[in-house]
């Protein structure tokens, strides 16, 4: 029986020799040369690859090593590109006696890493949500070859049909409103069928393909062309991305490569018994930089999925970390976006993170990143920014979220201010923390966003909001605006997400109103509209706001003032936080107002008397020039 065994088992290792080489694909889809780090890791994907040998004599590139995982069904080729120049590589797969070439395209980069631009505090970044802004007109409602779905827009949880066209259509009305940058919400493939319970990954968070852009938003050569014309108006990009976690219909979840390539996969085992091995995530942040924190809390953060539907990537795998830092870098020298946002940044591996912020900088001196950092603690945040003496590792992310800032206005819009902690003391009480940071204007600021309920709830009261408004667009930060605050646009996520990300109106076919023009927009709308733009334009390489000194003052009598200081101009954001009649005592302001006897109110264009008390109305907003 040994024999037999033995014998059986060298037939069918010979016939697996013999068997001819399938490649199913290879990621990077391409490469580029002349980058700092010239090794690439290539995933190539096809029944039994593990086993192939692989070459190339392309002049200047170097097989440096093969990795076989678990699974039989990847391939990892490392390899060193230093001398290589651009063109079509030969790579040679043999097994046994069967051979297969495949052609792969090293290409030249459009500029040096140095080159490359990221967003900054001089910049209002305005984000948005590309199935629920627009649509072009050209739109399919059903893509072949995707998993189950419908577009209803009477469903808030399931696709409404906006695509990178209906962005790109409408890039005017961005410069007029006077935005410099875009942060669209993850283009990649989500092939997740849509659930039972009427839910669907129209968000862009379960990314089943990462060098594909979903197909339901257009295709990479559309996101690159949407990008070119953006920046031929000024405008920049920045693309969201998850390193976390995928979706569950990536090929990696049914194959898995090797056994540590998802955290806590047991559960996928399909047997009854694994099924209670599933690991949630607890959601609590604090633990990964809880000096007492316990393993348990720990691994929780970090391990845990997000949900059982968005698988957990272990960055801890040298080979994941890899192949992800390539993704970033493969799609800014390929469509050339001006930023990346990271989501859920403190749930994936700390020093893997790490990692890729530093390999980033080296390649791009000048680009920005952003890290979703959701604890609303300004200590915690700080401590992930770059160069934070809070912590023992240097994570090299320069931008950091301020969700202490979005927590502490909102609360502020619903209070009355006085003497000590309640109303815009609370913002004060923010502010007085930026000792913390690394860089403070390197912080982005917002008053809401997609995860959050709507600044305005279900109302409508625009004095809270242009209080919100000013102040996020006049201190040391760099702000972020959600789309449709423009225009009034409200909603909670009490029900639903959904709530909160509703259709921007105008920009799907049979929408009865179209606020992208002054004519479709309501007198509040465009009241809003342009209150909110004559700030905007006016921020626009304002020296105090960009590079200016901040001093601010506590509240008093209900009054909170912040004021910015640059090469003799000087910018007083004065603020009612109550709901009475108040004013703004001059002389306690005298060390900005110094001999200043007049300033120009820049959101109305009114001059104020600066010999004198300034009256305000309840909830008044001033924003003085001077």
């Amino acid at each position: 029986m040994r024999k037999f065994l033995l014998s059986l088992s060298f037939i069918m290792t010979a016939l697996g020799m013999n068997a001819a080489v399938k490649i199913d694909r290879v990621e990077p889809t391409d490469w580029y040369v002349g980058m700092k780090d010239p090794s690439l890791q290539l995933m190539v994907y096809g029944e039994g690859i593990r086993e192939a040998q692989v070459s190339t004599d392309y002049p200047g590139v170097r097989v440096d090593s093969l990795v076989r995982l678990d699974s039989p069904n990847y391939l990892l080729v490392y390899l060193d590109l230093s001398g290589a120049q651009p063109g079509e590589m030969k790579l040679r797969f043999t097994m046994g006696k069967s051979k297969k070439e495949v052609s792969y395209r090293l290409k030249a980069r459009a500029m040096a890493g140095e080159e490359r631009k990221g967003f900054s505090n001089a910049d209002v970044l305005y984000m948005l949500m590309p199935d629920r802004f627009a649509q072009g007109k050209d739109h399919k409602a059903q893509v072949k070859g995707m998993n189950p779905y419908v577009e209803d827009r009477s469903k808030p949880s399931l696709r409404h049909g906006g695509d990178l066209q209906g962005i790109r259509d409408h890039l005017d009305y961005f410069t007029q409103l006077g935005v410099t940058a875009l942060w669209l919400t993850p283009v990649l493939e989500n092939n997740s069928p849509d659930g039972k319970d009427g839910s669907s990954t129209y968000h862009g968070y379960a990314t089943t393909n990462y060098y594909r852009v979903d197909p339901r938003f257009g295709t990479n050569e559309d996101y690159r062309e949407l990008i070119a014309d953006a920046h031929a108006k000024g405008l920049k990009v920045v693309m969201d991305m998850i390193f976390n976690h995928c979706g569950f219909e990536h090929p990696w979840v049914k194959d898995l490569p090797s056994r540590d390539w998802l955290n806590v996969p047991e559960w996928l085992s399909g047997k009854e018994e694994d099924k209670a091995k599933y690991l949630q995530t607890s959601y609590k942040l604090t633990p990964v930089l809880d000096p007492y924190a316990s393993e348990v809390d720990k691994r929780e953060t970090v391990d845990g999925w997000f949900v059982p539907s968005m698988p957990d990537l272990n960055q801890r795998n040298p080979h994941v970390i890899k192949y992800l830092i390539q993704n970033s870098v493969w799609w800014i020298e390929t469509v050339g976006i001006d930023g990346i946002r990271m989501d859920t940044y403190p749930y994936a591996d700390r020093e893997a993170m790490a990692l890729w912020m530093k390999t980033l900088e080296r390649e791009y001196p000048n680009f920005n990143t952003v890290g979703e950092t959701w604890v609303t603690e300004p200590a915690y945040t700080a401590a992930w920014q770059k160069d934070s003496k809070l912590s023992s590792i240097n994570s090299y992310l320069k931008t950091v979220m301020d969700f202490a800032f979005y927590d502490r206005v909102n609360m502020a819009a619903r209070e009355e201010t006085d003497d000590w902690w309640q109303g815009m003391n609370r913002v004060y009480n923010t502010l007085c923390y930026d000792y913390l940071y690394a860089n403070p204007s390197s912080v982005l600021a917002f008053i809401e966003n997609h995860d959050t309920d709507r600044f305005l709830r279900n109302g409508t009261d625009t004095l809270a909001l242009k209080q919100a408004l000013a102040l996020l667009l006049t201190i040391n930060r760099t702000p972020q605006l959600y789309y449709g605050t423009e225009i009034l646009m409200n909603g909670t996520k009490e029900v639903t997400d959904g709530n909160v990300r509703k259709d921007f109106p105008g920009g799907f076919p049979g929408d009865k109103a179209n606020c992208f023009t002054a004519e479709g927009r309501t007198r509040a709308q465009n009241a809003m509209f342009n209150w909110l733009s004559r700030l905007l334009h006016w921020r626009q390489g304002n020296e105090a706001i960009i590079h200016g000194k901040q001093v601010q003052f506590t509240p008093r009598k209900g009054v909170y003032v912040i004021a910015r200081q640059a090469k003799g101009q000087n910018v007083l954001t004065v603020v009612n936080g109550t709901s009475e009649p108040a004013q703004m005592e001059v002389k306690r302001y005298a060390e900005i107002i110094g001999q200043a006897t007049e300033a120009t109110d820049i959101l109305t264009g009114r001059k104020v008397a600066l010999d004198k008390d300034v009256a305000l109305q309840p909830r008044e907003t001033l924003v003085l020039s001077f």
